[in-house]
């Protein structure tokens, strides 16, 4: 297996006539999570759709060592997954039927699915705790119940590379910890896992981390690197600080300037 599961170099976006990437190269590993953060408006969300080949880019992207560009669509979509942000999904599909349009690369075309895509269906509904509402309607969950179904669908490809945009959307706290467990199981199953998160101290818990600023990587490394604070500091402008919390370290907010009164005082 390449130990390369996506390579982008050279890489540029537009959006609109204003460009938003600019000259990116970057290789992300097979068994690997690589967490990718930063301000609001550093480019996270388009580069990771430049990565899953969603949106029109200068510059070349590599899917296990092959051009992402010439992979057939089937082919595509059988190695890499995708989880988008605000996925719209009809309100009157199954929990079930949703999962398993996870399995359309699969399938042949206007096949039934087979007992190993029921297989692969039902261990993704399990992994998000979504399997005892396999017969309700999405239009019958809450916001985080249709982000744990969406997950599964993603699960249910078994893709060899799993790319995530603000995963954890609408997820309680426990939620949120089953969905790092789900995380942590494909990593050491050897998947690639990408994921654009805004829970710095969640994306911590990533193998490594690439950090963006105004459409650029600013750094990549590993989680665990004190280089890696740092520019994670200074990205944000030094309103947080990475301490250490046992094994794990955690971002939080620098104290601000006190501003005098609040409503709340007597």
């Amino acid at each position: 297996m390449n130990s390369v599961a996506i390579h982008a170099g050279g890489i540029s976006a537009n959006l609109g006539n204003v460009e938003v990437l600019h000259n990116i190269d970057l290789t992300l590993k097979n068994g690997c999570w690589t967490s990718i953060v930063g301000p609001n408006g550093a480019g996270k969300s388009t580069l990771l759709k430049v990565l899953a080949g969603l949106l029109k880019h200068r510059g070349t992207v590599s899917l296990l060592g092959q051009p992402l560009a010439s992979l057939p669509g089937r082919t595509r979509a059988q190695q890499l997954a995708w989880l988008g942000q605000n996925e719209s999904t009809g309100d009157d599909l199954t929990v079930m039927d949703v999962a398993l349009l996870g399995r359309l690369p699969h399938q042949a075309w206007l096949a039934p699915p087979s007992a190993t895509d029921h297989a692969a269906v039902e261990q993704a509904l399990r992994a998000t705790q979504a399997w005892e509402w396999r017969a309700r309607t999405l239009g019958q969950l809450s916001g985080g119940e249709r982000q744990r179904v969406l997950l599964a669908r993603a699960l249910a490809v078994q893709a060899q590379v799993l790319l995530m945009d603000e995963p954890l959307a609408n997820l309680d706290p426990p939620h949120q910890a089953d969905w790092l467990a789900v995380v942590q199981r494909l990593v050491a199953q050897g998947t690639a896992v990408v994921s654009v998160l805004h829970e710095i101290s969640m994306a911590l818990h990533a193998d490594e981390m690439v950090i963006m600023s105004k459409g650029r990587v600013r750094h990549q490394g590993p989680c665990a690197e004190a280089a890696t604070h740092r520019a994670l500091e200074d990205v944000f402008d030094r309103r947080i600080a990475i301490h250490a919390l046992g094994a794990q370290w955690i971002a939080l907010p620098q104290q601000v300037a006190y501003q005098g009164p609040g409503a709340c005082d007597d």
